[in-house]
């Protein structure tokens, strides 16, 4: 085997066309994640089994079910039902839906970590719910659960390459397509590979910084 730089050379172009696609999906992605697990957790307080059941039913299947299928389902079933999406959207709901059932739990975990004396202060001086939940009771829990959310964001970097099963050519698609018309493989598969490696680096790295700010 010999390594060719002129093969990536000519692969830097669907490199980064991939690049900016994958980078798409995980911003996109998290924020779905994020807002849908928030708003899962606090479904999830709220004092009536009517709809405490359908939101642990809906978020236990989600969970629990692979997301390949979870994509599958999206891209190839909801339009027989008349609804159609572009792959790449239906793949940023579909990764983000999924995380949230597990970012749900990490809120979850953050509200319940608040003392207990910040909810009896926040009654004591007549704070509305609204404001309590706002002002009091979610800035720390969000600031407790960083590190498990950014955890979250790496795992789903990882997944990102599931989303060429329904034909949206993030970087291991890209690479695939180059690899398939240039016959050639080692090099594209490396440099994604070593591209994955980065990235997840340095958001570990922004991950540390913001966890050190949001301490001091």
């Amino acid at each position: 085997m010999k390594w060719d730089w002129n093969a990536v050379s000519e692969f830097m172009p669907y490199f980064w066309d991939g690049l900016l696609v994958t980078l798409q999906i995980l911003v996109f992605g998290s924020l779905i994640s994020f807002v849908l697990g928030l708003v899962w957790a606090l479904l999830m307080r709220v004092p009536s089994r009517w709809v405490t059941w359908p939101v642990g039913a809906v978020t236990e299947f989600v969970r629990n079910t692979p997301l390949l299928v979870q994509l599958f389902f999206l891209f190839y079933v909801l339009p027989e039902w008349g609804l159609t999406f572009s792959a790449l959207a239906t793949g940023v709901f579909a990764i983000g839906l999924h995380y949230s059932t597990y970012t749900m739990q990490v809120y979850r975990a953050g509200i319940e970590a608040v003392p207990v004396g910040q909810w009896e202060a926040a009654t004591a001086l007549n704070l509305p719910l609204r404001r309590t939940w706002t002002a009091v009771i979610l800035p720390q829990a969000v600031r407790r659960v960083v590190p498990a959310l950014g955890n979250y964001v790496i795992s789903m970097l990882k997944d990102t390459p599931l989303l060429m099963a329904i034909t949206v050519l993030e970087m291991l698609g890209e690479a695939r397509l180059f690899a398939q018309q240039h016959f050639q493989f080692t090099e594209p598969l490396t440099v994604i590979g070593i591209a994955f490696i980065v990235i997840s680096y340095l958001a570990s790295l922004a991950l540390r910084a913001l966890e050190r700010r949001l301490v001091h």
